[in-house]
Formats: C-alpha cells, sequence, structure tokens
C-alpha cells in the first residue's frame, strides 16, 4: 500500500505535492520521493529513505522547482526500504518516472525479457520493470506517452495504480488503475492525481475516481479519459462537500467507522504478493531471515501478544495447528516472562504487535532471545522495535489506525496468521502447493466478502438501538470462534463501557447460566461450514447453546451462514455472514462484532475514538 500524487498546473509544484504526500502518509512511510519537471525541460528527482520528513529536510538542502511533478511514500513490497528502492523510479535513460501503488506479479519475467534487449536495472523493485516497459514502447515510432503507457500495462499482470511522465513528451502525466485506487481532481487551469481525496482536497473538490481499465492524460489544457483498449470515456464529476477535517475521515463521523470500513482494502493489501492463486505457493516476503530448513525444524510455535493482538493469536493457533500440526502456545506478553517459560532453539516465537512498540510484548521478546529461540514479528509499523530485533517480519498493510479500538490491525493480523499457517504447512510438508489452491482461492474472496457485510451495517445500526441500554453482555463460541467472542466482548466493554464477557459455549454449564435472565443479551458465533465435519459439530452443539440460553429467557443475537434456518429458528436476531471455510470465518465474524459495537457506543455518547483510560499504543509496562 502507496501513495501517489501528481500535479499540473501553476502553482508551485513542489509545495502542492509535499502537502499530499503528507495526507497519504498513512497509505505508507517507509520512503517517499518526488519528480519535477523544471522549465528547462529537465527533470529533477528527490528521494529519501524513511518518513516524509527526511525527505523535506533532503529538499531543504537540495531544493527543485518545476512545472509539474509525481510524489510517492511507500510502503515497501518489493525491495527493502531503502532510498535506492524509493520511488520515483526512472528508465535507462533517465527520461521517463513512475510512481506505483500495487504488485506486478509478472515483474521477474518482463526483467528477464528486457535484460536481454539492453535495459539495465539497478534497483529490487518490481516498479522499475514499468519504467523500463513503457521507455520501449515509447522509443517505437514517436509514440505519445500515453500510447506507451498503454501498450505497456497490456503486458503486466498484477494490481497497479501508476502516475508516468516523460521528458520527451513534456507538460503531461499519464494516470493508470488496475486495481488500487486512483482519483483524478479537476481545478482552475490545474489538474490533479492521487490515490486519495485528501492529497487534493485543500485544492479542488471536482473530482472522479478512475475505473480499473482507464488511463487518465493530464496536460495544462484538461483532462482526457480512455480505456487500455484506447477507446475515449466519458465521466461524471463528483463534487465532494467534505470539510478538510472530515476528510481525514474518509467522511465518516468516527476515525473507528473509517478504520472498520477500510478492512476489506487493508486485507488485500495484506495479502497482496505473498499468496499465489495459480501455484499456490506461500510467500513470507522480502523481510524474512529465516529460511526454509529453519522452519522446519522448529518443534513448537510460541506466539506473544497483548490485547486484541492476543485475540488474533488464540484464532492464529487454531490455524497453525490445523494445516501444519504443530503445536502452539500463546501467551500474554505482561504475563510471558514472569513464568520462567520453557522455550529453546526448537521453538519459534512469534510476536504480534500493531505499532511493534508494546513494552510487554518487547520485554518477551528479548527472554524469548535471550533462552535461543528465533522470534517473529507480526506488525503494523515498519522499522519498529519488536520487527528490527526479529529474525524475520510480516508486515500487515492495515495502514495507520487512529481509533484506539483496535478494528483493521485485527482482521490484516488474522490474515497474516493464516498465511503463516500455509507457509509453514507448505514448508513442513504437511500442504502441497496444489492443495494449497483452494484455501487460497477462497482466501483471496474474503475482501469481497467484508464489502458485502460492510453494505448492510443499517441491521447492526439497529441492534444497536436496541440494546444499547443494556447493562451487561455475553459472548459465546466454540473452537476457533472462541477468540471471536473475546474479542467482540472487548470491543464493547472498551468503547461503550458495558461490562461484557467472551467464554467458550461449551462452558455454559459451569457458571455463565447463572447469569441468564430476560437483560441479558448473548452474542452466539453460529456459523459453520458444512464441507467441515468438525464445524458441522461445533455448530451442533452450539445451536443447543442456543437453546440452552433460550430456555432460561436469555435474548440471543447469532451470527449464522446465509441460508441457516436451525439457528435462526432459536435464535432473536440473527446476522448472515457470507459462507467461507472454517479457519477463515473469524475474518468475517469481526466485523459485525466491531459495528454493533461502535453503533452500542455512539448511541450511548461515548467517544469512540479516544475510549477513557485507553491510549492506541502501550509502550510502558
Amino acid at each position: 500500500m502507496c501513495g501517489i500524487v501528481g500535479y499540473i498546473g501553476k502553482k508551485p509544484v513542489v509545495p502542492v505535492l509535499l502537502e499530499g504526500l503528507k495526507r497519504l502518509e498513512y497509505r505508507g512511510y517507509d520512503s517517499a520521493g518526488i519528480a519535477v519537471v523544471g522549465e528547462n525541460g529537465n527533470l529533477h528527482i528527490r528521494r529519501c529513505q524513511g518518513k516524509l520528513r527526511n525527505l523535506e529536510e533532503t529538499i531543504r538542502l537540495q531544493p527543485l522547482d518545476g512545472l509539474y511533478g509525481i510524489g510517492h511514500t511507500r510502503w515497501a513490497t518489493h525491495g527493502r526500504p531503502t532510498e535506492e528502492n524509493a520511488h520515483p523510479h526512472r528508465d535507462c535513460k533517465g527520461d521517463i518516472v513512475v510512481v506505483h501503488n500495487g504488485i506486478i506479479e509478472n515483474y521477474l519475467a518482463l526483467k528477464e525479457k528486457l535484460a536481454a534487449e539492453g535495459h539495465r536495472f539497478i534497483t529490487e523493485t518490481d516498479t522499475e520493470v514499468v519504467a523500463h516497459l513503457v521507455e520501449k514502447h515509447h522509443s517505437q515510432d514517436g509514440r505519445p506517452l500515453e500510447e506507451a503507457v498503454r501498450r505497456a500495462v497490456g503486458e503486466l499482470t498484477g494490481v497497479f495504480a501508476l502516475a508516468i511522465l516523460s521528458t520527451r513528451d513534456p507538460n503531461k502525466i499519464v494516470a493508470v488503475r488496475s486495481g488500487p485506487p486512483a482519483v483524478i481532481g479537476l481545478g482552475k487551469d490545474e489538474y490533479f492525481v492521487a490515490s486519495d481525496i485528501p492529497a487534493i482536497l485543500y485544492h479542488t473538490r471536482d473530482v472522479f475516481f478512475l475505473a480499473d481499465g482507464e488511463l487518465a492524460v493530464l496536460t495544462p489544457d484538461g483532462v482526457r479519459l480512455m480505456d487500455f483498449a484506447g477507446h475515449a470515456v466519458q465521466r461524471d464529476i463528483q463534487h465532494i462537500t467534505w470539510d478538510p477535517i472530515q476528510a481525514e475521515k474518509g467522511g465518516f463521523k468516527h476515525f473507528m467507522l473509517k478504520e472498520i470500513f477500510e478492512q476489506p482494502r487493508a486485507v488485500r493489501d495484506t495479502l497482496l504478493g505473498r499468496v499465489s492463486r495459480e501455484t499456490g505457493k506461500v510467500y513470507l516476503g522480502e523481510e524474512m531471515e529465516l529460511a526454509d530448513e529453519d522452519f522446519r525444524r522448529f518443534r513448537e510455535v510460541k506466539i506473544v501478544a497483548c490485547g486484541t493482538s492476543w485475540h488474533a493469536a488464540l484464532a492464529g493457533k487454531y490455524m497453525i495447528e490445523r494445516l501444519a500440526r504443530l503445536p502452539v502456545e500463546v501467551d500474554y506478553g505482561s504475563e510471558y516472562r514472569y513464568r520462567d517459560p520453557i522455550i529453546d532453539a526448537g521453538s519459534l516465537t512469534v510476536l504480534i504487535s500493531q505499532s511493534g512498540e508494546t513494552a510487554d510484548t518487547i520485554a518477551a521478546q528479548r527472554e524469548a532471545k535471550q533462552k535461543g529461540s528465533k522470534t517473529l514479528a507480526i506488525s503494523n509499523v515498519v522499522g519498529s522495535m519488536i520487527p528490527r530485533e526479529a529474525s524475520g517480519t510480516i508486515y500487515t498493510h492495515a495502514g495507520p489506525e487512529i481509533g484506539v479500538a483496535s478494528t483493521k490491525t485485527f482482521s490484516t493480523q488474522l490474515a497474516a496468521l493464516f498465511v503463516l499457517a500455509l507457509y509453514l504447512a507448505q514448508t513442513r510438508g504437511r500442504l502441497t502447493p496444489e492443495q494449497s489452491k483452494p484455501l487460497i482461492a477462497e482466501l483471496l474472496k474474503i475482501p469481497g466478502k467484508l464489502e458485502a457485510i460492510l453494505q448492510r451495517d443499517e441491521e447492526l445500526e439497529e441492534l444497536g438501538r436496541l440494546f444499547f441500554r443494556s447493562h451487561d453482555f455475553l459472548f459465546l463460541g466454540r473452537g476457533i470462534h472462541y477468540p471471536l467472542a473475546l474479542e467482540g466482548a472487548l470491543k464493547l466493554k472498551e468503547i461503550s463501557y458495558i461490562h461484557a464477557e467472551g467464554y467458550p459455549a461449551g462452558e455454559m454449564k459451569h457458571g455463565p447460566n447463572a447469569l441468564i435472565d430476560p437483560n441479558l443479551p448473548v452474542v452466539v458465533l453460529a456459523t459453520r461450514d458444512p464441507n467441515d465435519h468438525e464445524s458441522v459439530t461445533r455448530y451442533e452443539k452450539t445451536v443447543s447453546n442456543i437453546r440452552e440460553v433460550k430456555a432460561r429467557d436469555g435474548v440471543v443475537i447469532a451470527l449464522v451462514t446465509e441460508g441457516d434456518t436451525e439457528a435462526r429458528a432459536a435464535a432473536d436476531h440473527v446476522f448472515e455472514l457470507p459462507p467461507t471455510s472454517e479457519l477463515l470465518a473469524p475474518l468475517l465474524e469481526a466485523v459485525p462484532l466491531q459495528l454493533l459495537a461502535y453503533h452500542i457506543a455512539v448511541r450511548r455518547g461515548c467517544d469512540v475514538d479516544q475510549p477513557r483510560n485507553l491510549a492506541k499504543s502501550v509502550t510502558v509496562e
């Protein structure tokens, strides 16, 4: 996930690009760069590793100016986060520059082909291939830049948003979309391209989004639109009425709601480049010092986390044990080092932390390393402490999460854990790539299914209206759904201040049944995978739990799979979820639990983005 901005107009270009990148820094912040074309037609580039402030300092020391240009803030997918790998990238001759958001899946094959034709590559990125490919087509018969780009994208496989300029075809920026977002802004004698509206909203409120398979040509005279086949396209202009503060929230009332709705994108970005539907293979990424042989040698996995990340870890235990048949133990970071854990070189310790700076988890990591264990981090922040001290990292590409209550980071942690479980299963010979294909195919459908759930937010808002005056809640789940019961209870208590408890459904007879009365809403996770025997058995027992609650005059809200009849007949209220694999169901269940908590909290007048007594990252013990 990266951020793109481009500008052509009469304003000084550098401040426009830097301001736009600041608004997009949530999309990536491990490197940044800009390219501008000056009055003499020369191309000037400034790039820098690290956050945007590093680029600003570089430009202060080495000023530049121009008539038009493009900029980029990066979250690394191919190539380490270095200045060399930072965007923009140029071709051999230095006339063409490209900024890119996405993954070029066939870049290695294209790179080999172009190298054989004499092209020289200097970076580890997939993006550099695009610059060379455009150069190849641009050099033939003096084609205009947009024609060269159109031919080049026809050879690309993957998902990508691009902004490209060439000094050989001046006063022109070409923007392309095939997957990631690209918005075009129309001002008075000035035109913009960006990955998101906030980057340009301070300059214009008239915008339109490119559709997949479309290309825009920005010049000082206006914007032309065509599809990848070269046919002209017309598009209605949208007038944005948000103020700048609303824009940062994407038009949502709260950051938490915005972040809930960002989950399809966040999960999709976390999976990009890590699983292949075609080959069935799984890749953990380049931030990995551990070799396949290391993963084969481990006898057990220890997962350490806090709060919401601990619930993701508990779900990950089910995933890894089921797919890789490797024993997993889950620990709270705050408890881990105080019990003198039994751990050695045969243990892989996985640390999960959104910020990568959670004090308890850092302490646990150091304890594990001291005892000889290799450590692997799952984190959302590039270059934070836990990834720096780990032997490998799976970055979750959730982007900045402003709301204190974790939402999209939880979903991306679940996605990362499922990828890790598949990888362990393959490297340890428990699953072949061919056997993995159905699981990967289902995994890649999750973002679309999340979008379908989010479109039914009104149903959860109505449930919030019905139950916001409740004083207590009980959440029940079995198997991998038990961690989701814990997470649902945590979300509710965090932001609404209602006492809530998550419990294994099979333990109801051992105490919680005493709490049930007509004033206690009981949320039951009762989805099922009809192709999974264990899932069907679990579901049947969960339906029995629903009947137990009803027999004691409790009120049941059930999450069920589309087409369900048994749980629907027993419960008072149901919310249907699209069918999916048993191990992937938590990714779908998380969203309605988050939205239920959100709507209850809003009706109670609570500050959902900044709940009392809580902070986003716990960096002290």
